[in-house]
This record gives structure tokens, C-alpha cells and sequence, in this order.
């Protein structure tokens, strides 16, 4: 016999800790017994346990069937020998006999210690699966414990999971510490343990959102229909009251927006569209591309869900969306395959044979297009921008030059100034000479022109008494 002292602290500690029951660990604690006596016997020797879970007193058996001759003695033991152990043993029957060692030994309390630990870690293993396994398709808060790269370790309590890239939304980071909600969408078992699959992008987080804010949910008044999502830009949601007297689309936003504004803050700031569920799916069609205006939906095939839908040309960009976001959640929220068509005919004539995926292919390119022009002419301004820099460089430093050429011709005027003073002098004589010269010879002139006048007078009067003496002979 074997006495575990304080067994039932001891088993309560582990219960509370690991989350792990009383019967989980008393069929471990069996188990790491019968391995850890199995030590002295063979494989094929059959042993059984037993455990008092309230005391703490473990028994193990060696069980041998009754034989007329043994051929095996660890598994079979002849009636004559079984008889001294049990005297009303019959044939065929199962005897156990007490194999319980006094002391177990070092090897054998290792075996026992090493068997112990596995069945608690595969115990508390299976606690976790089974925990979460009934949260899938729900709502958990988790705390982000570690940041690696773009992966984040997120705790969860009983364990930890780790949110992919690919499961986040785009527009939104965290920081260490920060309790956030996430949406379990799976849960696998691994070789390591439980593997809980956790999303932020998943359509079902926009569904519990809704499901926690809007109490009629939960009551059944109002019910979702379907959810289609694009993580980090928009989704739609399609609701139905079952109660004519409350409507759907206005209780799920709720008084001035209170609800919804809680759920877009919740998801990054994300656009969501509701809209009201219809029986009649050219309604329920045209309601899903919103807020574009369809004027016309047209069923081709109910059985393989193929509709035309119509449009002004003004609304068809509006229709199909950015890159063809809008068509794509129509698609997904309806599980109608669409073809968008142009009422008018002026303007893209050539587009009237197109598929709705070329129509978005199309679209997608004139996008990319687009985009390249607008890097293109940035690459144009940036170069003009160097160069008019490189221009502005060159005249700073032809300007500087000239500076310098200036400053040195200055130096040289002032050597000269100090050098050719007497020159200067010399120069300024001989233009006072040259200035007086002229004043001399208007002089002269003047005294010319007067002794000319003067002869002049004199000839005329020798004039007039010639003529006076003429007349006065005749």
C-alpha cells in the first residue's frame, strides 16, 4: 500500500489551477503507478490500480487469468497455485494479486513523475479544446501579451493564441497591454496543444458586434441575415424585423447614431452599410449597392442565381465601386452573381459586351493608370524642382564671383588713386587750359565781327555820297 500525504490539498490546488477535475488526476496519478511497477515486469504483464481519493491510499494488482497449465506465467497462473491465493477461484477467472512495492525507487519515482506530468499537460490540454471549442463562432477579450513583426501574441487566459496578418485589419495597430475583442472562428489540436484561431477581420466580428449592441438581436425581434465584409473599408449587413411595428435598419442604428458609432469604433472606424432583407431578390439586389441607384434588376437564371442589373451611366462607376468593392460585398451578401449594365449606351458602348469581372478588371487598370500619371508628373515636378534648385546654386555662385571681382577692382582703383595723384593734376591743368582757349577765341571772333560791321558802315556811306554827287551833276 502507498499513502500520498495531503492528497486531497494537494489534488484541490492542481483542480483549481489547471482547471483540471479530480477524476483526470486520480486516473493520472494511477496510471504513472502501474508504469512505474512495470518496471519489474514484462509488457505483456497486466496490471491494475487503485486509488482513495479522500485518504490517499493507492493499491496496484497483478492480474493472471486461471489456467489448468500456465504458459505464461506473467499473464497466467495454473488453478492449483490460484487456489492458495483464493480458495472459491474458478477457471477462466481473473486473480489479482497485491504487487505494491514498499519503495518505489529512484528510477521508478522519475517514471512515476514524468507519466504524472504528461497525463496532467494532456488533461489540461483537452479542458482547453473543450472550453473553447464552445466558443467558436463568438466574442473573447484578449490582452496583446507580446508584439513580433506584424504577428501579435494575444492572451486569453487559459492559453494564448496568435493573430496573423492576414487576420487583421489593415488601418489598426495595437500597443502592449491592450484589451481588445476578437472573434474565434476556429479551433485546432495540435501535437503542442489546442490551437485557437483568432480574427479581427472576420466577418462574424461585425455579427457579435451587432448581436452585443443591439439587445432586439438577442431577443429575436430583429434578425441578421448575412454579413459580407472587407476588413478596414466597408461592409454590409442585411437585417429582418419579425415585428412590422419595429424596423430593423433604424433600431440597429439606434438614437442619433449611438449604436452603430459604438460598433465603427470597435472596427477601426470601418464603413457599414445596413440594409433591409427582402423575400423578393430583385429588391434585396437592389438594395445591397447601395447607395448607388439601380434602376432595373433583371433575373436570368433563378436556379444558378445570374442577374442583369441596370443603371444610369452616371451611377455606374458608383455601382461597381472602387476597384470593384461595392459589386464584390453585393455579391457576397446576396449570393446572386451580378452583371452590371449601362441604360444609356453613349458612353461605353464597347464596354456593353463586357463581363462584370472584365468591367472591374477595367476599372482596376484605368485605376493603376491613373495612379502612374500622378507618379509620373510627382517625378516630373521633383526633377524640375532639382533642376531649379541646381539653376539657383549656379547664380549664387556667379554671383558670389562677382562679388569677389569687385572687391579686387576697388583694391585696384585705391592703389591707383594713390599712385597717379600727381597725374590727375597734371590731367585736370590741362583741361582748365583747353576750357580757356575757346573763351579767347570767341574773343577774337567778337573783335573780327565788329571791325567787319565797321567797314561794312563805312562802304555804304561812301556809297550814298556817290549817288548824291550823281544826281546832283544831272
Amino acid at each position: 500500500m502507498i499513502i500520498i500525504d495531503n492528497f486531497s490539498q494537494v489534488i484541490a490546488q492542481i483542480e483549481t489551477e489547471r482547471g483540471i477535475t479530480r477524476d483526470e488526476i486520480a486516473e493520472a496519478i494511477k496510471s504513472a503507478l502501474e508504469s512505474a511497477v512495470r518496471r519489474n515486469h514484462t509488457q505483456e504483464t497486466v496490471l491494475k490500480s487503485t486509488l482513495d481519493v479522500l485518504t490517499g491510499e493507492a493499491f496496484v494488482y497483478k492480474v493472471q487469468t486461471v489456467v489448468e497449465s500456465p504458459e505464461d506465467d506473467e499473464i497466467e497462473i495454473a488453478l492449483k497455485e490460484a487456489k492458495k491465493i483464493k480458495k472459491d477461484i474458478k477457471l477462466g477467472e481473473a486473480l489479482e494479486t497485491d504487487v505494491t512495492p514498499s519503495d518505489f525507487g529512484r528510477l521508478a519515482a522519475l517514471t512515476a513523475k514524468q507519466v504524472i506530468g504528461q497525463r496532467i499537460r494532456e488533461a489540461e490540454k483537452n479542458a482547453v479544446l473543450a472550453e473553447f471549442k464552445d466558443k467558436v463562432g463568438t466574442l473573447v477579450y484578449g490582452v496583446v501579451q507580446k508584439i513580433e513583426g506584424d504577428v501579435y501574441l494575444i492572451d486569453l487566459g487559459s492559453t494564448e493564441a496568435m493573430l496573423m496578418p492576414r487576420e487583421q485589419i489593415p488601418t489598426e495597430s495595437f500597443r502592449l497591454n491592450e484589451r481588445v475583442h476578437f472573434y474565434i472562428y476556429d479551433v485546432e489540436l495540435h501535437s503542442r496543444g489546442p490551437r485557437v484561431k483568432i480574427s479581427r477581420a472576420h466577418p462574424g466580428l461585425v455579427r457579435c458586434l451587432f448581436e452585443l449592441e443591439v439587445p432586439e438581436i438577442q431577443d429575436g425581434v430583429i434578425e441578421i441575415i448575412n454579413v459580407a465584409r472587407e476588413a478596414g473599408r466597408r461592409s454590409k449587413v442585411a437585417v429582418k424585423s419579425n415585428n412590422p411595428n419595429v424596423g430593423a435598419v433604424g433600431t440597429c442604428v439606434g438614437h442619433m447614431g449611438g449604436r452603430i458609432q459604438t460598433i465603427i469604433k470597435e472596427i477601426g472606424k470601418e464603413k457599414i452599410d445596413i440594409l433591409e432583407y427582402s423575400e423578393k431578390p430583385e429588391e434585396f439586389i437592389a438594395a445591397s449597392l447601395k447607395p448607388a441607384k439601380i434602376s432595373q434588376v433583371t433575373i436570368v437564371d433563378a436556379e444558378e442565381k445570374l442577374a442583369d442589373v441596370y443603371v444610369e451611366n452616371d451611377q455606374l462607376s458608383l455601382a461597381i465601386g472602387k476597384s470593384g468593392s461595392n459589386v464584390r460585398l453585393a455579391v457576397r451578401l446576396t449570393g446572386w452573381r451580378l452583371d452590371i449594365k449601362c441604360l444609356e449606351g453613349d458612353n461605353d458602348a464597347q464596354d456593353e459586351g463586357l463581363s462584370l469581372s472584365e468591367k472591374i478588371s477595367k476599372g482596376i487598370k484605368e485605376d493603376a493608370a491613373k495612379d502612374e500619371l500622378s507618379v509620373s508628373e510627382t517625378q516630373v515636378g521633383a526633377e524640375e524642382k532639382n533642376e531649379s534648385e541646381k539653376q539657383t546654386q549656379v547664380e549664387s555662385e556667379e554671383t558670389k564671383q562677382d562679388e569677389v571681382a569687385q572687391a579686387e577692382d576697388s583694391k585696384e582703383a585705391l592703389v591707383d588713386e594713390s599712385v597717379d595723384t600727381d597725374d590727375v593734376g597734371q590731367e585736370k591743368e590741362e583741361i582748365a587750359k583747353e576750357e580757356s582757349q575757346p573763351e579767347e577765341s570767341v574773343q577774337e571772333e567778337g573783335r573780327e565781327a565788329v571791325e567787319e560791321e565797321q567797314e561794312d558802315t563805312v562802304v555804304a556811306e561812301e556809297i550814298k555820297d556817290n549817288e548824291g554827287e550823281e544826281k546832283a551833276k544831272a
